[in-house]
């Protein structure tokens, strides 16, 4: 069930992460509490970031079967806490995190590494410089299959007469 809710934690902090929070961290309890077996912390920068990170874990946890046990700070525009029994994720606004000094609390935790390494390269050479194609002409934008047609050119401004000249017309 540990390795569960590991892996539940790393998906509630690439979710955090996809919403641009910062400072996503993970920490492993090492079966020292009672309420949980991993912290996510997460900051964000305001309220309607924290509103938009709670909202995108809840509704994609909720997605694989998933609900919190409790909830608190609900009302709160600096900090959130969702409990899904076996990880905890906690929201903070960066000010409230500073002055929590919350990290202190996990300092001896280990912390889980969660970010994804990207693909070893493959082992043919990259090419860098391409030749760039010519445009020569706008193209007509298709829609439902068919062609549209494009737009027509403005037609040439008339020249003003100034108003001595019509009169002077006018008399002779």
């Amino acid at each position: 069930m540990n390795n569960n809710f590991k892996r539940t934690a790393i998906t509630a902090a690439r979710l955090a992460d996809g919403k641009k929070a910062e400072a996503v961290s993970i920490y492993d309890m090492d079966g020292r509490s009672e309420l949980a077996d991993y912290v996510v912390v997460v900051t964000v920068d305001n309220p309607a970031q924290l509103e938009a990170v709670d909202d995108e874990i809840s509704i994609n946890l909720k997605k694989e079967g998933l609900y919190p046990l409790y909830r608190d700070g609900v009302r709160s525009k600096s900090w959130r806490v969702l409990d899904y029994g076996g990880f905890l994720v906690h929201i903070f606004e960066s000010k409230t995190r500073e002055t929590y000094s919350f990290d202190k609390v996990f300092a001896g935790y280990s912390e889980v590494k969660w970010r994804e390494v990207p693909a070893a390269a493959s082992h043919r050479p990259r090419v860098t410089s391409r030749k760039a194609k010519k445009v020569t002409g706008r193209k007509t934008p298709v829609k439902g299959g068919r062609k549209i047609p494009a737009r027509k050119k403005a037609a040439p401004k008339k020249k003003k007469i100034s108003r001595k000249k019509i009169i002077s017309k006018k008399k002779k």
